[in-house]
């Protein structure tokens, strides 16, 4: 590639990047780069493979999200209407969570293998892409192939690539780099069949994660790259993304709104509008390091309880990087003008300056700013090897060990993320008096009968902060699981009421209380304590559930029907509840409309199918319908019920 020296005295790239040798026709630009670049990624990755699902909000994106947990082939068209038009847990991201739904009807959760193989695939495609985008900006081979290896194996990738919940990182990579690799390669043949890729590409970008609004800003970088200049012509071409970026931003922050997870001035770390400036900096400041040495990796960096010192002179980077920005602009550095600015303007927007999420920091918010400072650092190694070929092997040595170390950082990294434990317990190895973590784990070793454990970390939760309610009534969720005696269920009890304390206006403590109540054989106070909970949360399906439960034993069959259908508006998928229908109907006199309810619990087998086909045969019974009910009875022995009247048995010759 030819050079020469321009007016400033400085070496720039002059030659545009010919399309046919890229594509292979030269023998001087190979393959075999790329396909190093994404197997030494995939090696890096493969301590990822066999990991689990953790309780950070894998849960509520797909394994206890309805719309993912219950697709099926009838309801797939009708779900998917759904997860596009409604965000999840304030985030609008409605591709992954259809990916995580297909995945569902796939593998099922119990496979979680292939969920993180979808994960590290999509990585994958980003390497090739990231490669392919260096080759077309103008590196040569050798740098192409750093930038490829930065960008796929350095530590800060594994964030987004072994927490499943991240396919959003690496999906919404997969298609933001497609689309600007189109734009690269529009700039150099100008064919306008690309615009309809670039659109079609930057739409599912956004529809991955609305990160992807950054895409029209490195458009621009990529124009001053090239052209050392921007016109108004390359400014009015991007008046569609930028339009796009707008639409996809603005419902962004509203779904953040409305589900309250965007942070205002007035938030619970109280740190004022300047204050999170400083914080914006600090951020800023430590992506940078982290860059060369990532160093306290956590998939959690909690925000301090008090403002602290050292947060104030990090606001010194910003007249450093303005000033950088403007000395390479002037002086013509176009790569590292154009990496510094790619790296700004991608990290720029999640700098948590308006703090949604629980941390000021995230190492993957770096996923495709990073590519900018990869790219300078692939482009200054290759010009550095072709001006000193002598030197060559002493750069080979140097960059193989410093990959080679992020290498292996990776593949420990990605053990973190193995299962909930292992992940809070790394937190924790940094943020010891934080309380998030602590509970985290709790619920884990709860959810898995590691009791002893659990209570450990719930006691350490509230020693260190009293007033969490949330704290409360999960340390009250265990007592309440292991209850063998009135002691521990009153240990509940007052767990509850010190949750209640703190917040009464969460109704799932009242019907938590309730249930306590129920079980103490307080049937009055705990109907009470429904009641007051369902008007607090009337979404609160298991507490419709409990209480139809409390209405059933005391002879109010009318209620406990009322409740049930309550509860199966907002959970149609419980087979037992449908059973659980068919039987008050049944006691109300109602047994042509229980058939109905019993045919919609057999349409999700479980352990009871024999004990659903049984009712339904007595059903049939009463209707007089003596081969349905033949029918049915043969189709419960066949699946196991043994618990059949001999009398009634004889009555159909069986």
């Amino acid at each position: 590639m030819s050079k020469r020296k321009n007016p400033s005295g400085n070496n720039t790239l002059e030659k545009k990047v010919n399309l046919k040798e890229v594509k292979g026709s030269n023998e001087a630009i190979p393959w075999w780069p790329v396909v190093a670049a994404v197997l030494i990624t995939f090696l890096c990755f493969t301590s990822a493979l066999n990991n689990k699902f953790v309780n950070w909000d894998d849960d509520r994106n797909f394994y206890e999200n309805p719309l993912v947990q219950h697709i099926d082939e009838k309801n797939f068209w009708e779900n998917t209407k759904t997860i596009f038009s409604t965000g999840v847990i304030g985030n609008y991201n409605p591709l992954p969570i259809w990916t995580f739904a297909i995945e569902k009807r796939m593998f099922g959760f119990d496979k979680p293998y292939y969920w993180h193989l979808n994960n590290v695939l999509l990585h994958l495609i980003c390497v090739f892409l990231a490669y392919r985008i260096a080759l077309f900006l103008g590196i040569g081979w050798r740098g192409a192939l750093l930038t490829a290896l930065l960008f796929g194996i350095h530590p800060m990738r594994v964030e987004s690539v072994a927490w499943v919940t991240e396919r959003k990182d690496v999906l919404f990579g997969a298609f933001y780099l497609g689309a600007l690799l189109q734009y690269i390669k529009y700039k150099h043949d100008q064919k306008s069949s690309r615009w309809i890729w670039m659109t079609l590409l930057f739409t599912l970008s956004l529809f991955s994660k609305i990160q992807a609004v950054s895409l029209p800003l490195s458009m621009m970088a990529v124009d001053y790259f090239m052209d050392k200049k921007w016109d108004i012509k390359s400014i009015l071409n991007k008046i569609p993304f930028l339009l796009l970026s707008l639409a996809f931003g603005l419902y962004g922050i509203h779904t953040l709104k409305e589900f309250g997870s965007l942070a205002t001035v007035e938030d619970t770390t109280n740190f004022n509008f300047i204050q999170r400036l400083f914080v914006g900096a600090f951020s800023f400041t430590l992506y940078l390091i982290k860059l060369i040495l990532p160093f306290r990796m956590s998939p959690l960096y909690p925000y301090p309880n008090s403002f602290p010192w050292y947060f104030y002179p990090s606001m010194l980077i910003a007249p450093a990087v303005l000033y950088t920005l403007y000395i390479t602009y002037k002086k013509e550095y176009k790569a590292f003008f154009f990496g510094l600015a790619f790296f700004i303007v991608n990290i720029v927007f999640l700098l948590q300056i308006l703090g949604a999420g629980q941390g000021y920091l995230a190492d993957r918010f770096t996923y495709i700013a990073y590519l900018g400072l990869f790219f300078m650092a692939g482009f200054y190694i290759d010009r550095y090897l072709s001006e000193n070929s002598a030197k060559s092997n002493m750069v080979y040595g140097v960059a193989g060990v410093y990959l080679f170390v992020f290498a292996c950082m990776t593949f420990q990294q990605n053990k973190i993320w193995e299962n909930s434990a292992t992940l809070w317990t790394h937190v924790l190895k940094y943020y010891k008096q934080t309380t998030l973590p602590y509970g985290n784990r709790a619920n884990y070793y709860r959810d898995n009968k590691m009791y002893k454990e659990a209570l450990a970390d719930y006691n350490a939760t509230i020693s260190m902060k009293d007033a969490q309610p949330q704290a409360y009534n999960s340390r009250a969720r265990l007592y309440f699981d292991i209850a063998k005696n009135q002691d521990t269920l009153l240990l509940a009890l007052n767990d509850y009421n010190k949750a209640i304390q703190y917040d009464p206006k969460d109704g799932e403590f009242r019907v938590n209380r309730g249930a306590t109540y129920a079980r103490l054989g307080d049937i009055e106070k705990a109907i009470e304590d429904f009641n007051e909970g369902l008007k607090l949360k009337p979404d609160h399906a298991v507490g419709y559930l409990n209480r139809s439960i409390m209405y059933q034993n005391t002879g109010r069959i009318d209620l406990a029907l009322q409740d049930i259908e309550q509860y199966l508006k907002l959970n149609p998928y419980n087979a037992d509840l449908w059973y659980e229908k068919g039987r008050a109907l049944r006691l109300l006199g109602k047994s042509q409309e229980a058939i109905g309810a019993y045919t919609e619990a057999l349409k999700y087998k479980n352990n009871n199918t024999g004990l659903f086909y049984y009712e339904r045969s007595r059903t049939y019974t009463e209707l007089n319908k003596m081969n349905e009910a033949k029918a049915d009875l043969q189709q419960a022995i066949s699946f196991g019920f043994d618990k059949i009247e001999p009398a009634y048995r004889q009555q159909f010759g069986i």
